[in-house]
């Protein structure tokens, strides 16, 4: 298992140059960072000069990759346009924030989507799995932007006019309570919900199909005559086999995951990843884009890695591969 891990950390290597890359080139063929400045009448062209060659807008742009790289190795994203702060003490202030926000959704949407896909698959046509699976369809279909704006209304909005007790809709604490954890977690419920129902609603689907594909195989028919109990059978046998291709649809939801952020976190004002990177593009600010560009893109990878690694775990049989 070990020699597993190995590999595929090797094998992560010449994809982060290759998103090292990527993230370059994509960002530079944006445009220049200083567009929006030349049109300010209150910046002289001389200043405008000596930005750009302070960027290394001056140099070809492969000269520019290479020196963008080499600070990269050293630990060095620049500093920000808008503020003159090194990126990365700016990304690393909101970097927990979005993590801690990811990991709990993602946790909250697997311990509620399990048992119901499960359950659904086993009563197959009964009236729960057709409701479970109507509201799993809808909530998928509903925009996120519009659910952030329904749970402020609801629970921000219209709680306080009819004086129960509402919920706070921006930041991570109260600036005037100290922010102890009952403030944390009252601000972390919303984007919580925001986020998690859109993956709640697709994984309850994909379990269910799992689990019914799984149940209808071979060996769990054979443990079923052995005179196991249904419980076993279930939980020992049909659900460790369907659980191997949702380790997989989690890996690989973990972009749509971090995309997920970037509403969530405007709509609440929500200091994280997202709102960090949106602020960024309105402000032009290039250096700071590049940087949670990047990223995001490392946090994918690192992703899909630790879904190889989860694999691994669950069927020791792909280590021999």
């Amino acid at each position: 298992m070990l020699q597993y891990i190995v590999r595929r950390m090797l094998f992560v290597i010449p994809i982060l140059f290759g998103v090292t890359f990527i993230t370059f080139i994509i960002i530079n063929a944006s445009g220049s960072p200083l567009a929006g400045k030349e049109l300010n009448p209150r910046i002289k062209p001389q200043d405008l000069e000596n930005m750009s060659r302070n960027l290394g807008l001056d140099k070809p742009i492969q000269e520019r990759y290479f020196i963008w790289l080499n600070s990269l190795l050293h630990g060095d994203l620049g500093v920000s346009l808008s503020n003159g702060t090194p990126v990365l003490d700016r990304i690393g202030n909101v970097l927990p924030n979005t993590l801690l926000l990811s990991f709990l959704s993602v946790a909250l949407a697997l311990a509620i989507a399990i048992p119901i896909g499960v359950l659904a698959a086993v009563k197959r046509n009964s009236l729960f799995d057709r409701f479970a699976t109507t509201l799993a369809v809808a909530g998928f279909a509903i925009p996120t932007v519009w659910l952030g704006l329904m749970l402020i209304i609801l629970f921000s909005v219209k709680f306080r006019e009819w004086g129960l007790p509402s919920l706070p809709v921006g930041g991570v604490r109260d600036l005037r309570g100290g922010g102890n954890f009952t403030d944390r977690v009252e601000h972390l419920i919303l984007p919580i919900i925001a986020l998690t129902l859109p993956q709640l609603a697709g994984w309850v689907v994909y379990i269910r199909s799992s689990m019914l594909e799984v149940i209808q195989q071979d060996f769990v028919r054979t443990a079923s005559a052995k005179g196991l109990s249904k419980k076993v059978v279930l939980y020992s046998h049909a659900f460790r086999n369907a659980l191997l291709p949702l380790i997989t649809l989690v890996g690989l939801g973990i972009p749509e995951l971090l995309g997920g952020s970037l509403i969530v976190e405007n709509v609440f004002a929500y200091p994280g990843m997202g709102r960090l990177t949106i602020n960024a593009v309105t402000e032009s600010d290039y250096t700071m884009v590049m940087g949670t560009t990047l990223i995001f893109a490392v946090l994918v990878i690192l992703g899909n890695l630790l879904a190889d690694v989860l694999y691994v775990v669950f069927d020791p049989r792909i280590r021999h591969h």
